[in-house]
């Protein structure tokens, strides 16, 4: 979806999920809670919804995904309520989106093109933007296979631009290529500044705590009322996309901070995986990982295996640490809406809250206290007195158990996560 397909919201939509009843006996999920998503998916962006539908299917078809019959009845629906965009919650071909379009005689999108609109409605960084042009080009590019309507039309060349009898496919398709390379190059120049961002705050470090769930868990809920901010948090799928940090005071004396990340959502398109797993980095960065899950939700064991599968899979790409679980504290949110001993799949660590009511918030705050303190390594260090700055950082960053001075030396026994004793013994080489 192009950035003129904003121009779409407030139109009249229908979401149609095509559910495959052959295919998915096996899952969990049922039909209704994905229709649910579709629907929330295409409000956040100010779409009316005029029409709704699952079709349920026993196999697809390759030109149009639908058989007919279900075109017929379906076409019937978007001009008896005129409607200008269908929504397919599925992967549509080229080819199928394209005869979708004519038999329906309607703008057709899928799962993936919304996603993308809704990203590139939310992205607010230099590196949010970037990320969401990209993909938005690799998707436009997978689309420039008998999907236009000008695709037969060829020009001639000019200068050392495309040769004589370059096809306006071509043109364009070398067009993308040219941005994309340039988006790249962009892209590694900002992760480059982010990277030294992120080593500054290693030379004067404190423990991080990442904030991850699916979408709409009352993730940002809970980051503003633990921090004061006022990150954008309200009913809506992905209403926040870019990282946030903001330091937080714990009772200990202890300042961490906070991260709030992207949420996760089932079936996210692939051009986005590797796009925003930079908004990722920060939990492969963390001390602690605070697992924010909506336990109202139908689905809320479905989703938290969504969000341990990509976690898992950033663990094989060697950006995440494979006992990263052991660092995790399942954060059972919204306990103000159901009855926490429904929950069948509660993990032995965790904490019931409600982020809105903030009912259990100082609890959780001290949970987050006591599980860095269990990560402390107790040490000695013997600093010379002359040493301010080292003794400077002790204190910062660390919890001072004993002191003990004579004439030249004050020999300190003290609490350090194990990421800041490493930095302090590479700082001033103790």
């Amino acid at each position: 979806m192009t950035n003129s397909d904003s121009t779409h919201q407030n139109a009249r939509a229908a979401v149609i999920v095509p559910w495959d009843v052959s295919n998915r006996q096996s899952s969990n999920r049922n039909s209704q809670s994905r229709l649910e998503e579709a629907i929330g998916l295409a409000s956040s962006i100010r779409l009316e919804i005029s029409h709704t539908e699952i079709i349920n299917l026993r196999s697809y078809r390759s030109a149009t995904l639908i058989g007919q019959g279900h075109i017929e009845q379906l076409k019937d629906s978007i001009i008896s309520n005129d409607i200008e965009i269908a929504i397919f919650d599925t992967r549509l071909s080229p080819i199928q989106q394209r005869n979708l379009e004519k038999a329906l005689d309607c703008k057709v999108i899928d799962r993936t093109a919304l996603i993308l609109d809704i990203f590139g409605e939310r992205a607010q960084t230099k590196e949010g933007t970037l990320q969401v042009e990209l993909a938005h080009l690799q998707y436009q590019r997978s689309r420039l296979v008998r999907s236009w309507t000008h695709l037969e039309r060829q020009r001639g060349g000019f200068g050392f631009m495309g040769g004589p009898g370059e096809t306006q496919i071509e043109a364009d398709r070398r067009l993308i290529d040219e941005r994309i390379i340039r988006l790249k190059k962009d892209l590694e120049q900002v992760r480059r500044t982010r990277g030294l961002h992120r080593k500054s705050r290693q030379k004067v470090p404190f423990p991080i705590v990442a904030l991850i769930g699916y979408t709409n868990a009352g993730k940002s809920t809970l980051f503003n009322n633990l921090t004061g901010a006022d990150v954008h948090a309200q009913d809506q799928l992905f209403a926040t996309l870019d990282p946030t940090m903001r330091k937080l005071q714990l009772p200990s004396g202890k300042t961490i901070i906070l991260s709030d990340t992207v949420g996760f959502i089932s079936d996210l398109p692939t051009e986005l995986i590797a796009a925003f797993r930079a908004t990722l980095e920060e939990t492969a960065e963390a001390d602690i990982i605070l697992h924010v899950r909506d336990i109202s939700h139908p689905e809320t064991t479905e989703q938290r295996q969504d969000v341990f599968s990509v976690l898992d899979t950033m663990v094989k790409d060697q950006i995440l640490e494979a006992d990263w679980r052991k660092n995790t504290i399942e954060v059972l949110n919204k306990v103000d809406l159901t009855d926490i001993n429904t929950i069948v799949d509660k993990p032995s660590d965790y904490i019931g809250i409600s982020a809105l009511t903030g009912k259990n918030l100082p609890a959780l705050i001290q949970l987050i206290d006591n599980r860095l303190a269990k990560l402390m390594e107790k040490v000695n260090y013997t600093i010379s007195i002359k040493d301010g700055a080292a003794l400077s950082w002790l204190y910062n960053h660390g919890e001072i158990l004993e002191r003990n001075d004579d004439e030249n030396t004050i020999t300190l026994f003290v609490r350090l996560s194990p990421a800041n004793k490493a930095r302090f013994e590479q700082i001033y080489s103790y």
